[in-house]
């Protein structure tokens, strides 16, 4: 029996990653678990919890989820990547994959254009039907700076275990992130020792790669990875 644990992002939940984890679940026989980190979910209430908490939580679900399959693939977004490149290269996970991993955080060049065209959508009175404004509107109010220091913590206390990752690796990048850069996947893709590993860039997607325009693309990457053999190291655009 195989195994699917799904770890979400910084202020965000499992609906991050809910449409990949189900088309996975329903075309396997496989068990997948997408848990909520503490402080996290519809309900945001960050406050009082840290980075270690976090971690701690994956670690458990992966631990439990060890107990029924005998063998584990981990699914990680933006933040969650990273915690699940931690969970790698501490635990017999098989296979990783790799989503928006925010190594590195925040695109300057995007972010500019992103905010330009929301005050465009405020001006043009349709600020209600910007994707980026609706997404992000509750976490900007409701994430305490603290919070967002204990991200930053978690980054830099699980950057140097990146190293450590000799199973098959899958990574995938937007284009079009504004909060997570290019950079970030060349970055993984250029430290990680696995000799197989795949880099696959989605030219019209923004940070929510399970949401964007090349979901299907995406989808069909993650499928093809987890269920086949691996060539060794490849960059496809």
């Amino acid at each position: 029996m195989k195994g699917c644990l799904f770890i979400h992002g910084f202020t965000g939940a499992p609906y991050e990653v809910e449409p990949l984890a189900s088309y996975i679940k329903k075309q396997t026989d496989w068990i997948v678990k997408v848990p909520t980190l503490p402080g996290h979910g519809v309900t945001l209430s960050l406050k009082g919890h840290t980075y270690k908490e976090w971690i701690s939580h994956a670690e458990q679900e992966l631990l439990l989820l060890m107990k029924e399959v005998d063998e584990v693939y981990v699914i990680g977004f933006s933040m969650g990547g990273v915690i699940a490149s931690y969970l790698a290269a501490k635990y017999e996970v098989k296979k990783l994959v790799l989503l928006s991993a925010a190594v590195y955080y925040v695109n300057p060049k995007q972010l500019a254009m992103d905010i330009k065209n929301m005050i465009k959508d405020l001006f043009g009175g349709k600020i209600n039907n910007n994707e980026l404004f609706n997404r992000y509107k509750k976490k900007i109010v409701e994430t305490p700076i603290s919070s967002t220091i204990e991200f930053r913590k978690l980054v830099k206390e699980i950057k140097p275990y990146i190293q450590k990752l000799n199973m098959p690796v899958l990574i995938v990048q937007g284009e079009c992130d504004g909060i997570v850069p290019v950079k970030s996947a060349f970055y993984l893709y250029n430290t990680i020792p696995s000799k197989q590993k795949e880099l696959h860039l989605l030219p019209c997607s923004k940070h929510h790669v399970c949401h964007g325009d090349d979901y299907e693309d995406l989808k069909e990457y993650v499928e093809r990875f987890l269920e086949n053999q691996h060539e060794e190291s490849a960059i496809y655009s």
